[in-house]
């Protein structure tokens, strides 16, 4: 369960969804990302630049294994205000960056900016990632549609997105999951936070509703390349 022996060029953007929620392991050309990392043995990351969190809940963060990472590759830390407040005894505050939505971050020549949220957290913030390549994905976490959505479609469409479309996250299901595309026009949607059976009914969806975007239905625990 690991992208760091992926090769990677210019272009290009690998990812892995390594959780039954919105863990997923992304590698730009120079840059390993890792965003809310929950239920994983921390020692699978040896090269990680960055962790993001988007919100507080235990399906999200998990302050020993941020901890763990951060302490084997030295990385950034990236997280909402409500995590950052529990992650400031366990990551050095010069390596603990707090986001809030509208903040920008750099990570080299990767580019972070926080949208919004909606979702029954503290202060949670989704991810807009720009790859040095300007390379957009988008990484909602586990968000219904907000209307800053639309706002990033008109603004900023993405290349990808991650769409949560069904259990464990409150109210969302493969029908939220299409809103979410129609309102930020990606090239295409990567469907997870759900069973499969919810990841095929979304591709369905899409393929009826709005089929042009393209579908990547993936597996946890294999890593994938965009495009």
């Amino acid at each position: 369960m690991s992208i760091e022996g992926v090769t990677m060029k210019k272009g290009e953007v690998a990812f892995l969804w390594f959780n039954p929620y919105s863990g997923v392991t992304m590698k730009t050309p120079t840059k390993t990302l890792v965003f809310d990392p929950v239920e994983i043995d921390p020692k699978l990351f040896t090269e990680v630049d960055a962790v993001l969190i988007t919100h507080e809940h235990t399906d999200h963060l998990s302050v020993p294994t941020v901890r763990d990472i951060h302490k084997r590759t030295n990385c950034l830390v990236i997280a909402d205000s409500t995590s950052a407040r529990s992650l400031r005894a366990a990551i050095p505050l010069e390596k603990l960056q707090e986001a809030y939505v509208g903040s920008e971050h750099g990570i080299g020549n990767v580019k972070v900016r926080a949208e919004g949220f909606r979702h029954p957290a503290t202060t949670p913030v989704s991810y807009l990632i720009t790859t040095e390549d300007n390379i957009k994905i988008y990484h909602t976490a586990d968000s219904l549609p907000h209307p800053q959505m639309s706002q990033i479609g008109q603004r900023t469409p993405p290349d990808l997105v991650f769409v949560t479309v069904g259990v464990p996250a409150p109210g969302a299901s493969p029908k939220t999951g299409i809103e979410i595309v129609k309102m930020v026009k990606p090239k295409a949607a990567v469907p997870y936070h759900a069973p499969t059976s919810e990841l095929n009914q979304f591709a369905q969806l899409l393929s009826k509703e709005i089929p042009k975007v393209k579908c990547i239905l993936i597996e946890r625990g294999k890593p994938y390349k965009y495009p």
